[in-house]
């Protein structure tokens, strides 16, 4: 059964407010509460993501990375824009 995306939006807004409330009492951002509201509001942006899709065909205009992307660098992102700069210069 499809979500439906108004609900999904109210969802990741109260997700949202969560997890302000929870860094904004814990001031930490390894404490439990601020990792478990962390935890909901990608669980809700996901859901969100999914049901706009599904009910509109429309994604969101945000790329999401996971964890096994941290890796990437900032270096790696200039080097890409040196890469099409010199793709430029070829045409």
């Amino acid at each position: 059964m499809a979500t439906d995306p108004r609900a999904a939006l109210d969802r990741l807004v109260a997700a949202f407010e969560a997890h302000y409330d929870a860094v904004a009492a814990a001031q930490d951002s390894d404490a439990p509460a601020v990792v478990a509201a962390a935890n909901t509001l990608m669980d809700a942006f996901d859901t969100y993501d999914d049901a706009l899709f599904t009910g509109f065909g429309v994604d969101t205009p945000f790329d999401i990375y996971s964890d096994e992307d941290e890796d990437y660098e900032d270096d790696d992102l200039e080097d890409e824009d040196e890469d099409e700069d010199l793709d430029d210069l070829d045409e």
